[in-house]
């Protein structure tokens, strides 16, 4: 007889853990942009793939050094052509279902165009040391564009 008490009651108190572990408050360092700043700001970047609504623009940005920078400025540039936007993330307390816990990685470049198509709040799908990989679905045609920076 007891055996058959205690084992409900074991899978009771499991369950009850279990229930305490997901129900977590605390998602500060999931929204908390300060780690995807201290990761971009170090050193260079490059595009290793640029994918807008299915078609694949990588080549654009091929040669192009990428540098998030303090101040928010974002440089572009090869050695030639050097172009200045301004970058940024932030904590975005929209309800979707954003994988970061809802950081967005913000690029702007005003020119040109092709640069000015980065232009975007960015959901982070992933960060590490090594790569920056965004992805943001259009709000208008439905399309999704995909974004990935490699470190130099």
């Amino acid at each position: 007889m007891k055996k058959v008490f205690l084992i409900p009651a074991l899978f009771c108190l499991m369950m009850l853990n279990v229930a305490s572990m997901c129900s977590s408050d605390d998602n500060s360092s999931s929204t908390d942009p300060t780690p995807v700043i201290n990761t971009a700001s170090q050193g260079t970047w490059r595009v290793t793939s640029y994918v807008d609504s299915g078609n694949n623009e990588t080549n654009d940005f091929t040669g192009y050094n990428f540098t998030f920078a303090s101040g928010n400025v974002l440089t572009a540039t090869n050695g030639t052509n050097t172009y200045t936007g301004s970058w940024s993330v932030t904590s975005d307390d929209s309800d979707d279902d954003n994988p970061s816990g809802d950081l967005d990685f913000n690029i702007a470049f005003g020119a040109p165009a092709n640069f000015a198509d980065l232009t975007d709040d960015w959901d982070i799908v992933t960060y590490s040391a090594n790569t920056i990989s965004l992805i943001d679905v259009s709000g208008g045609n439905g399309g999704t564009d995909t974004l990935v920076f490699t470190k130099n």
